[in-house]
């Protein structure tokens, strides 16, 4: 259910407060880090990810500008349905973490290959309990899997990452079995194109698709793949 305007404008007016109020460095530094040794096996068919690690807008916008995902969608995953909207959900009560879920082609790009892009651009999977600006468990690190077999090459890609100390900290992404996701309000789908001059978007998220183009080239889309698109040609 789309909020009403009034708090939509309080949203909005918080989001600006937090993006003038962050560190003098923007978004969060991307990682060169290896590929998993371990990946689901193909299958037939449109799969499905999700994955949260911060705010939603910044984790749609990069994998709505990778080649293979099919659809990209901000949601909420971790809690019930009754609490699956914006502003229950930012009280950090709930359960919920500002999540995506990812559409792919298996053809074009593997589970593994959204982690390592997941790991590596989309977000610190160092930082507990918060993403740059944002604060509380609404925004932690997470892996919701959809099967036991996306478990195990999530689990065992942490494990390597954390051998191999490619980041400066331990990794805190919690790995648990996705129970349910649920859409976010219509205001929240393609924020980042739709908004690319608001200045949390700027400063937090623009990077990140930046460091997406830099540093995988090979999967990188110029043309969004948007929610709005996708819903008009179904």
């Amino acid at each position: 259910m789309r909020r009403p305007a009034l708090a939509f404008l309080l949203a909005a007016t918080t989001a600006l407060t937090l993006a003038l109020a962050v560190p003098s460095r923007a978004a969060e530094e991307a990682v060169v880090i290896p590929a998993p040794a371990l990946d689901v096996a193909p299958a037939r068919g449109i799969q499905t990810a999700v994955v949260a690690g911060g705010c939603f807008w910044g984790v749609q916008g990069v994998f709505q500008h990778t080649a293979g995902v099919v659809n990209a969608v901000s949601g909420y995953a971790g809690g019930t349905k009754a609490t699956a909207d914006y502003q229950t959900v930012s009280s950090g009560r709930t359960g919920h973490a500002e999540s995506v879920e990812i559409k792919y082609d298996p053809k074009k790009i593997s589970y593994g290959k959204i982690l390592q892009i997941y790991f590596s651009v989309v977000h610190d999977p160092t930082q507990l309990n918060r993403q740059g600006p944002d604060v509380g468990p609404q925004y932690r690190s997470a892996i919701f899997t959809a099967s036991d077999e996306q478990k195990k090459v999530a689990e065992a890609y942490i494990a390597q990452l954390n051998a191999a100390r490619v980041f400066n900290k331990p990794i805190v992404t919690k790995v648990g079995a996705l129970e349910a996701f649920y859409p976010a309000e219509a205001y929240h789908q393609d924020y980042l194109t739709l908004h690319p001059n608001q200045p949390y978007i700027a400063y937090n998220d623009i990077p990140k698709v930046e460091n997406l183009k830099k540093l995988f080239a090979d999967n990188y889309i110029e043309k969004p793949t948007l929610v709005n698109a996708s819903k008009a040609t179904n």
